[in-house]
């Protein structure tokens, strides 16, 4: 079978291989691929700047952002063939750790998980994979290929998750109004669900026109072109990664506020501020700045009904491209007018 192979820290080593068909050990349920998302992950794996190989391989398959349809299943996983499914990535670490051992793999203490495409497990990215039951999410049929954006979606489900165990510290607190900085996938995601939660939600980014505000006004939600204004949110979720972008945005935390960090940065910038006074800022205003990665069984869950809540025609035009895996050196290089894009595996 075909599959998406890179050799890890390698640049540029990336390629469509055939390779074994899938292990009885990666799990009891066999799956045939629909679709694989391809986010800023996979381009730092094909850059060399991250990943790991399977214990004993040279080569990793990639792709964590999964869809595709049971074809084999035993009687008591709990799924049955032609169930539209997506795969979990993390895997709890052996130890385990306090966390995995309560299932919270996504919180991982000593760092000794493993993930589907990323570290040390093979990925979706091939015509076929097997996975374990427990780690396996049923998607609406409904959504089709759009099924594929569960994976990103449960991150912002657990930032959702997250900031809400943390704001009911007090019990006046609700977030009403609600900034996300960032509109590429997952900023908009976020935005999606916070919409769907009821709250005042107001998105920033640096385009000031084209898909990315359409989509945000399309949700019932406030665009806003490079500056906060005056704004004061009770939550926000920064899913930028830019340091400039985080600064400026703790300025707009209301009191008891709170920022969730949902952005990786890419480093190597130096920008100098007032640390003095945005403590004094934080302590005084009991405002909280946590961060967040990956997700749990039950934030996959909630990312799969929130998408299958979603209006059709936003999720078309969230994914402005879907690549045919006979093309699959296209998938790979970002488009100026890219949001989300899709390697489809049944053209």
């Amino acid at each position: 079978m075909k599959a998406l192979t890179v050799s890890p820290n390698h640049a540029n080593t990336v390629q469509l291989d055939d390779v074994p068909e899938p292990p009885d050990s990666d799990g009891s349920i066999l799956v045939q691929t629909h679709a694989i998302g391809i986010c800023g992950t996979d381009h730092e794996i094909i850059a060399g700047k991250y990943g790991w190989a399977p214990p004993g391989a040279d080569r990793l398959i990639i792709g964590h952002e999964s869809l595709g349809q049971v074809m084999e299943a035993p009687a008591d996983s709990g799924f049955e063939v032609l169930d539209m499914i997506m795969g979990i990535v993390r895997r709890r670490d052996p130890v385990p750790c306090p966390a995995c051992a309560h299932n919270d793999w996504d919180m991982c203490r000593n760092g000794l998980y493993t993930e589907r495409g990323i570290k040390q497990r093979n990925g979706y990215a091939s015509e076929r994979f097997r996975i374990e039951p427990e780690f396996t999410i049923k998607v609406d049929p409904k959504l089709g290929v759009y099924g594929a954006l569960v994976e990103p979606t449960s991150v912002v489900a657990k930032a959702w998750d997250m900031s809400e165990r943390i704001g009911r510290r007090t019990e006046a607190w609700q977030p009403q109004t609600v900034l996300v900085t960032g509109a590429g996938p997952i900023g908009l995601l976020a935005a999606l669900m916070g919409v769907q939660r009821g709250s005042d939600i107001h998105v920033l980014d640096r385009i000031e026109a084209g898909a990315k505000p359409d989509l945000v006004r399309a949700l019932g939600a406030t665009y806003h072109y490079n500056t906060m204004g005056d704004l004061r949110a009770d939550l926000v979720i920064e899913c930028t990664g830019a340091t400039s972008v985080i600064l400026e945005a703790l300025e707009h935390v209301s009191p008891d506020g709170l920022m969730c960090l949902a952005g990786i940065s890419s480093g190597g910038y130096n920008i100098k501020f007032d640390l003095g006074t945005l403590e004094r800022a934080m302590v005084l205003d009991n405002t909280v700045l946590f961060g967040t990665v990956n997700a749990n069984r039950q934030h996959y869950i909630d990312a799969a009904d929130a998408l299958a809540k979603a209006e059709r025609g936003w999720l078309e035009k969230l994914v402005t491209r879907r690549v045919p895996l006979a093309n699959w050196r296209e998938v790979l290089k970002p488009q100026p007018d890219d949001i989300k894009v899709i390697l489809d595996f049944t053209s």
